[in-house]
């Protein structure tokens, strides 16, 4: 570039030199005789001044067939030796150009072929030349001596024809006859073959079935048909009216409101109730083909890593149970029925937001078929506690917000319930927290009782068609004394949110209440407390007594503690901190120390005092934190699995790993307990 811009100069250095030799009067050549004069040449000002040693050097550059831009540490897996070597020799070809063209070289045997294909063609064109020529110089000469002798110019052309084709006959035989081209086949080895295929014939199928059977009706309609009409619709009116007599007062309001709906859909219900078995039973195989492989798991799955764990255990997610009906709605208590060969969880959601209170609903599932409950019953209160019969799983007792309690008959199809409690009845006045079935009186009736926030632990007994209440004792706030007028005294009442009966003695109860403590209560006496425990700085969720220790209880709160107690020890003798309001507790059916815990932050806690008792050996989330809270937890009493409920009326079924389900050594729990007894005495 530099050499191009100096030539430049200069030429323009040139010819400013012609325009002053011009201007001063001085004639100049033109053509060669311009280029012929001197010429000074302009340097550009950065270009090097050099010594005439430096312009003599030389500088040599040898030009390789290398590619420079060919990477040089290319690596590859050598397997003969099983290591990464580094590849020596490098492809150095580079290509900038290529183009497919269709020139053959006229060496190769492609070349040679159409070299000779061409000598042919061009060599038998000249011969046709060559004959065509002759005749027609043949016919010229002939033409002026036609009209001296015709004959004599025909017999002359004739023997000119036959010596012309008796020389190209002659050349014929004379050049050797080449052999015939084969055709040539494609370097690629491309055949190209066809072949046709038998169509199948088109075929008209047809099939015969029996036709419907068909019957020919005919009938009149008299003024007497009419009549015997009207007459079987009165009977059955008043067949419906005798049933109503023998229900509660609350089933034949309900009933009357219903009337017009039933015999509206009478002929409806009837097909239906033909198919519903039927379509049950479908129901169930469609849920358990979809959920199949949950059922497995439910079965089978054992959770191998529990081996490498060190007494750790985890939680498996099998079925979550929610329905339409249930959103917004928290899940307020849960039970298993024992008797059903699956066990039934019932789910019963309750109104979320206390102070809005709505409408209830008591939903009962079946694992066979988790999509759809199999018995759904509305309330107009919302539904706060329940308990299914230990003997009779079909019957239901609920208890409402309102201060109500209710018994639910799954035998019997409609939704209302079949015994109701009233202000007449004895009521609670305040919420029911607690609902449970004991053993038939001495008549052989079905009786429950019930908690409340108003104070009262009632007795509620079955009789033909009503349910009859007897106060077994009313709670009083200790410390809150007041004198009245004439000198008697006024005690607070005790709010009752819990409690249990002991499973081998009878008459003996706890009751937690929203103060913290716990009362120990008798059946047999009504005024006094058999003892009273400091338990908890606030309202107490749940107590429940262990199943196979007679001396066991177990409570939670909101203070974020579990404590296990010995009801002849007023301290606790282990107290857990779980950082999160516990919401409920329960038993392990199948063990003595283990026990299951749920918090409002979404975990679930599961400890075994065999293990280890000072932690948990499982402390898994099973919601998601900021949405859901789990309210309760329910073991079952056959299979080794939990149902956990929370706040938005979703029941989730949980399988304990084999760590979580291990058998404890009797022996060593007895002579635990005894040396921490004897140590708390002394």
């Amino acid at each position: 570039t530099s050499c191009f811009c100096s030539f430049f100069q200069s030429i323009s250095v040139g010819r400013g030199a012609r325009k002053r030799d011009e201007d001063s009067g001085t004639d100049v050549g033109e053509g060669a005789d311009e280029w012929a004069q001197s010429k000074a040449t302009v340097r550009p000002p950065d270009q090097l001044e050099l010594t005439d040693a430096e312009l003599k050097e030389e500088f040599t550059r040898i030009l390789t067939a290398n590619n420079p831009h060919a990477p040089q540490n290319i690596v590859r897996y050598s397997f003969k030796e099983g290591t990464y070597k580094l590849i020596g020799v490098v492809n150095q070809l580079a290509v900038h150009f290529s183009q497919v063209g269709n020139l053959i070289p006229k060496d190769s045997d492609e070349g040679r072929r159409q070299h000779y294909r061409d000598e042919l063609v061009a060599g038998s064109q000249e011969s046709a030349k060559v004959v065509i020529s002759e005749t027609e110089i043949l016919e010229e000469e002939e033409e002026p001596k036609e009209a001296e002798a015709e004959p004599e110019a025909a017999s002359q052309t004739d023997v000119l024809a036959a010596e012309a084709a008796a020389k190209v006959t002659e050349e014929e035989l004379l050049t050797p006859k080449q052999p015939k081209e084969r055709k040539l086949t494609n370097q690629f080895n491309f055949s190209e073959r066809a072949s046709q295929t038998l169509n199948n014939p088109l075929r008209d199928r047809e099939c015969q079935m029996e036709p419907p059977p068909r019957t020919n009706f005919s009938a009149t309609a008299n003024q007497w048909e009419i009549y015997d009409a009207y007459v079987e619709e009165l009977e059955k009116q008043e067949k419906t009216k005798e049933k109503e007599k023998a229900k509660t007062p609350v089933a034949k309001k309900m009933g009357k409101m219903t009337m017009r709906k039933m015999t509206s859909m009478e002929s409806q219900s009837d097909d239906i109730t033909k198919v519903t078995q039927a379509a049950k039973i479908v129901e169930r195989m469609v849920n358990q083909n979809t959920y199949d492989d949950v059922a497995q798991d439910f079965k089978y799955y054992e959770d191998a890593a529990d081996e490498y764990r060190d007494q750790e255990g985890t939680l498996l997610p099998l079925w979550k149970f929610q329905n339409d009906k249930a959103k917004r709605l928290a899940v307020t208590a849960l039970c298993w029925a024992c008797q059903n060969p699956p066990p039934q969880p019932g789910a019963l959601p309750a109104a979320d937001d206390f102070l809005k209170q709505g409408r209830g609903l008591l939903l009962l599932y079946s694992m066979k078929n988790p999509s759809f409950p199999e018995f759904s019953f509305s309330s107009e209160s919302g539904i706060m506690c329940l308990d299914m019969h230990a003997d009779h799983p079909y019957l239901v007792v609920v208890g409402h917000y309102d201060g109500n309690v209710a018994i639910y008959n799954l035998k019997k199809p409609h939704s209302q319930p079949s015994f109701r409690s009233s202000a007449k009845s004895g009521k609670h006045t305040d919420p029911v927290w607690q609902v449970r079935w004991q053993k038939d009186d001495m008549d052989n009736n079905l009786n429950f009782f019930s908690v409340s926030s108003d104070g009262r632990i009632v007795s509620w007994t079955l009789l033909k068609s009503e349910l009859v209440h007897t106060d077994v004792i009313k709670l009083k706030a200790e410390g809150t004394a007041t004198d009245g007028p004439a000198g008697l005294q006024l005690h607070t009442a005790g709010c009752g949110t819990a409690f249990d009966f002991h499973k081998e003695i009878d008459y003996l109860f706890l009751v937690g209440t929203e103060e913290g403590k716990i009362y120990k209560c008798s059946k047999s006496y009504s005024s006094k407390f058999l003892d009273t425990y400091d338990a908890h700085n606030m309202a107490v969720d749940a107590v429940s007594w262990n199943p196979y220790h007679t001396k066991v209880f177990m409570s939670c709160s909101s203070d974020w503690t579990v404590k296990i107690w010995d009801h002849t020890i007023k301290t606790p003798m282990f107290i857990y901190d779980l950082n999160s309001a516990v919401g409920d507790v329960a038993w392990a059916p199948y063990s003595s120390t283990v026990f299951a815990a749920v918090t409002t932050n979404g975990k679930t806690h599961v400890f075994d005092l065999s293990i280890n008792k000072y932690e948990a050996i499982c402390n898994q989330p099973v919601v998601a934190r900021k949405k859901n809270k789990i309210t309760h937890v329910q073991f079952n009493p056959i299979h080794p699995i939990i149902i956990v409920g929370d706040d938005r009326g979703h029941v989730i079924c949980l399988k304990l790993s084999p760590n979580l389900r291990k058998m404890p050594k009797v022996q060593a729990w007895v002579a635990w307990a005894a040396v921490r007894k004897v140590k708390t005495k002394t």
